[in-house]
């Protein structure tokens, strides 16, 4: 072993207890700007907020790539998709697609779709499971679409946690 002189040993012991320190701080702690991409964000807190914009941009980028214009989001199908997402945490339970777009189509919104999920903690989980599910696939990659709402609620009390709607129009 080597022997360090003076207090060059008790300045390493608290350099690494003070390094230590700093990488137990959980994501939680250090907030959402820390903990990476707002696509990887878990939406499994009371306090958790979903980046719209950067829903928006993701399925923008897949749509594009699919040779579709960009989604506009929307401030009516935004309310619409928020206000549904809460009547699912509420419930427990995922609500009939078929219900969600009676209501927007009352509202106006031509030819509307509608994804309703739950049990996807990020945002990532939700695009990929759609993405991976041809009939909600086809609500993203609607051409007939131009306007878009996105929302997620947290319940944690129920079964699948987290409850996602997004929702898409004329």
């Amino acid at each position: 072993m080597i022997a360090l002189p003076g207090r060059l040993p008790r300045l390493a012991a608290i350099g690494l207890s003070a390094c230590l320190a700093a990488c137990s701080v959980s994501e939680a702690t250090r907030g959402p700007a820390a903990a990476g991409p707002s696509l990887y964000w878990p939406m499994t807190s009371t306090s958790a907020e979903l980046d719209a914009g950067a829903a928006h941009d993701m399925i923008a980028a897949y749509r594009r790539n699919k040779g579709l214009p960009a989604l506009a989001l929307d401030p009516g199908l935004q309310r619409l998709a928020e206000t549904e997402t809460a009547a699912m945490a509420a419930a427990g339970r995922p609500s009939q697609a078929d219900i969600v777009k009676t209501v927007a189509a009352r509202m106006g919104f031509g030819d509307p779709g509608a994804n309703l999920s739950a049990g996807y903690h990020t945002l990532a989980e939700a695009f990929s499971g759609w993405r991976e599910s041809p009939a909600h696939n086809a609500v993203m990659l609607d051409p007939a679409a131009t306007r878009m709402g996105i929302a997620t609620a947290y319940a944690p009390d129920s079964k699948y946690k987290v409850y996602w709607a997004l929702l898409t129009a004329k």
